[in-house]
């Protein structure tokens, strides 16, 4: 008979709070393990300090090829994935995926194909919807999914997006949440494992292997978005839902995080044709002088009315910025 006794977390901005509250509710001898994504990038972490002091638990940085043991609390070290592989945990330099490393989907959805109905998801507090494929990805294949409640995030994106992309199981505040997860710790499943969808495994796989332009075109098919983090193109993979953007380099997306990347590249852009126009009025002006100092000022007039046209523009285009700025 088949435990649930493989728990996941996921968690962004606001998330050391959350995740100090979970490590406060499980019980000492918990008969199953904990794995932690926080998005905290290359910065140094003491998150495993701070949830081995507030709970009873063992908390360290995972180890690559270490073996997975109930009763530890696993956390992915900075600037790195974590991932399951058979009853080890992997650390990997692999690309970004939603701008993280580490990453919140690669966790679940490798966890959700080795580890099916064993599995319990809780995406916490977060910007954008980083964890949002994976927790679907647990539900898909017989795991619980578990929400914070938006409502009680510091952040409620991630949660919010979590529940658009699949029903959670629980939608709880955060010191429910936490004693619901000890509560079902090590609790027999009676579910038949489901087979992890074959797109699923494809795309779990990518994880471990580099990619390929021929391994893309069995999980996806491509688009005419540009990757934001390399240029390439982006591949659209819609099964199982929900919909999410990769490149064969391995940069991977949620819609959310890939809409916002857009408005930065678009802003970007903006900004420096901003910069480009007052370059431009600052040089026809310059050369506008030039010609009036050799008594040529039909030519110096055309460079006014270019100096002109440079200052207007770029005028608009800072209105526009600004108008940005003051509704989002």
């Amino acid at each position: 008979m088949k435990t649930r006794d493989t728990i996941v977390v996921g968690a962004s901005a606001g998330g050391v709070d959350a995740l100090v509250a979970i490590a406060a509710a499980l019980p000492e001898r918990l008969p199953a393990a904990v794995l932690v994504a926080l998005h905290i990038g290359a910065h140094p972490s003491v998150l495993p300090e701070l949830m081995q002091k507030a709970g009873r638990l063992p908390a360290h940085h995972a180890r690559d090829g270490e073996r997975i043991a109930h009763g530890n609390i696993y956390v992915a070290p900075p600037d790195l994935h974590m991932v399951i592989e058979d009853d080890v945990v992997r650390t990997i330099r692999g690309p970004k995926q939603n701008f993280s490393r580490p990453a919140i989907d690669p966790l679940f959805r490798s966890a959700a194909v080795v580890r099916g109905p064993r599995v319990i998801g809780a995406v916490l507090t977060g910007h954008l919807d980083d964890g949002t494929a994976g927790l679907a990805a647990v539900q898909a294949c017989g795991g619980i999914a578990m929400v914070q409640d938006p409502e009680d995030a510091h952040a409620p994106d991630m949660p919010r997006n979590a529940m658009r992309g699949t029903v959670p199981d629980y939608i709880l505040p955060i010191d429910k949440l936490a004693s619901t997860i000890a509560a079902l710790a090590g609790s027999t499943t009676t579910d038949t494992p489901l087979a992890p969808p074959p797109e699923l495994m494809a795309e779990n796989d990518l994880m471990l292997e580099p990619d390929s332009i021929e391994r893309m075109a069995k999980v996806g098919r491509p688009t005419g978005i540009s990757c934001p983090e390399c240029g390439g193109t982006l591949w659209r993979l819609e099964a199982p839902p929900p919909t999410r953007y990769r490149c064969h380099t391995g940069h991977a997306f949620g819609a959310e995080t890939l809409g916002a990347a857009g408005d930065h590249v678009i802003e970007r852009s903006l900004w420096q044709a901003v910069r480009a126009l007052h370059e431009k009025k600052a040089l026809s002006t310059e050369r506008a002088e030039y010609h009036m100092s050799l008594g040529e000022p039909k030519i110096a007039q055309r460079f006014v009315a270019q100096a002109r046209d440079a200052a207007e523009a770029a005028r608009a285009l800072e209105q526009l910025l600004y108008k940005k700025d003051r509704s989002s």
